[in-house]
């Protein structure tokens, strides 16, 4: 499949780069400046130089065209303001949701946060993250056009992966490894049948594969 990344040089991003080339998927990466595409390429994907905060739902829609799947994984960052936490958590994930579905690119994965709220109180720049997360889930939940499945992870770790995950609708608060929410969600990309859901995800005792087929369907 050709699998599309948009935010293609996140921490969570690059991992699963790596993990879908290795599965044969032909992958690119949405990236927002050159020096970046290097990373991109050493982990086996094409660079696509775009800014989703100014670019228009016609041409990430031409990026899209021929997709098996779209991810999005971009995020404004820890160290940036409200208004980014607007134009990139948010609105950047709807104009990506709205081009996959103008490209017939279905299947449409988020990588969310938990607590995730369009409706969560705060005056915190986190509250803001939160809020904004939130509204986008929502609008992905929305498209008629595009099977979705919303991931939010718990507290990010840098700490190397263990294969073994908590995946539920609920699972509580707890920390999970960057490497192993990739590994989830390159294995949601290949499980269809967990379109429609929005998961949790934390550290626990279930291997990857085995936590994702069992939550597909429900």
């Amino acid at each position: 499949m050709r699998i599309v990344i948009a935010g293609g040089h996140g921490q969570i991003a690059l991992r699963l780069e790596r993990l879908l080339s290795v599965r044969g998927h032909e992958v690119a990466g949405i990236i927002r400046r050159p020096e970046q595409g290097d990373d991109l390429r050493i982990a086996g994907a094409e660079p696509v130089l775009m800014d989703l905060e100014s670019a228009s739902v016609e041409q990430v829609a031409a990026v899209l065209q021929g997709a098996d799947g779209v991810v999005f994984a971009a995020g404004a960052g820890p160290g940036s303001g409200t208004e980014r936490k607007e134009t990139v958590d948010r609105r950047a994930a709807m104009l990506v949701a709205e081009a996959a579905e103008r490209a017939g690119a279905r299947r449409f994965l988020v990588v969310s946060s938990m607590g995730a709220d369009s409706g969560h109180a705060g005056d915190e720049v986190f509250d803001a993250y939160l809020r904004a997360k939130g509204a986008a889930d929502e609008y992905v939940r929305g498209r008629t056009g595009l099977d979705w499945t919303i991931l939010r992870p718990g507290m990010l770790t840098n700490d190397a992966g263990t294969g073994l995950v908590r995946l539920e609708a609920e699972t509580g608060r707890g920390p999970v490894p960057r490497d192993d929410v990739a590994a989830v969600l390159a294995e949601l990309v290949d499980t269809p049948a967990t379109a429609g859901l929005t998961l949790e995800l934390i550290g626990g005792s279930v291997p990857v594969a085995v936590a994702v087929r069992a939550i597909a369907g429900n």
